[in-house]
């Protein structure tokens, strides 16, 4: 937190990107740790922020069938869903989001997460399993989200809520999905 704001003044900026011009000659700059109880200060600026590697741990990797596997290039995606597939991806997990949030939510930074794995073909074969981990240890360690927006506009990589509807929609397509699957056993 640069002056109460999460990576300072400048929207769309990390703080390592923040340029001193942006603050008033002889200005007091106060740094602080994020804020949110989900990230526990563990010393000076450094906070504990394994509540983010234990929510990408619950979304495993994406697997492939290691027999003959087809040419790379012959798996078609359409240039829009890797574009935003990329989009997703641009989340650098500095946890802004959390500490803006007035609930300290880790939604914008799960759903990140999820898109970037889901939207693109390799990612589709666990798809629905993946959301429902990955949801089910975000809502474990952090607060819920109630779309205040505080996420994106704190976000550096500008992070679209957009993301947040999709993550939402694909959560209750997993679980009624992963309710059909379970009830065929």
């Amino acid at each position: 937190m640069i002056d109460g704001e999460a990576h300072g003044p400048q929207l769309g900026t990390a703080t390592c990107q923040l340029h001193m011009r942006k603050f008033a000659d002889g200005a007091t700059i106060t740094v602080e740790p994020w804020r949110a109880a989900a990230f526990p200060i563990l010393r000076d600026l450094v906070v504990d922020r394994t509540g983010f590697d234990r929510i990408i741990a619950a979304g495993g990797f994406i697997s492939v069938p290691t027999g003959e596997a087809p040419e790379a290039n012959l798996t078609r995606t359409p240039k829009e869903v890797a574009d935003v597939a990329l989009d997703a991806a641009a989340c650098i997990a500095c946890g802004a989001c959390v500490a803006a949030c007035p609930n300290g939510a880790a939604q914008l930074f799960t759903a990140a997460k999820v898109a970037h794995l889901n939207l693109l073909p390799q990612g589709l074969p666990e798809r629905f399993t993946r959301v429902e981990r990955m949801v089910n240890v975000m809502e474990e360690l952090f607060g819920s989200c109630t779309n205040h927006g505080e996420c994106e506009r704190a976000c550096p990589k500008s992070i679209s809520l957009d993301f947040i509807a999709l993550l939402n929609r694909d959560y209750i397509k997993a679980k009624t999905v992963n309710r059909r699957l379970l009830a065929r056993i």
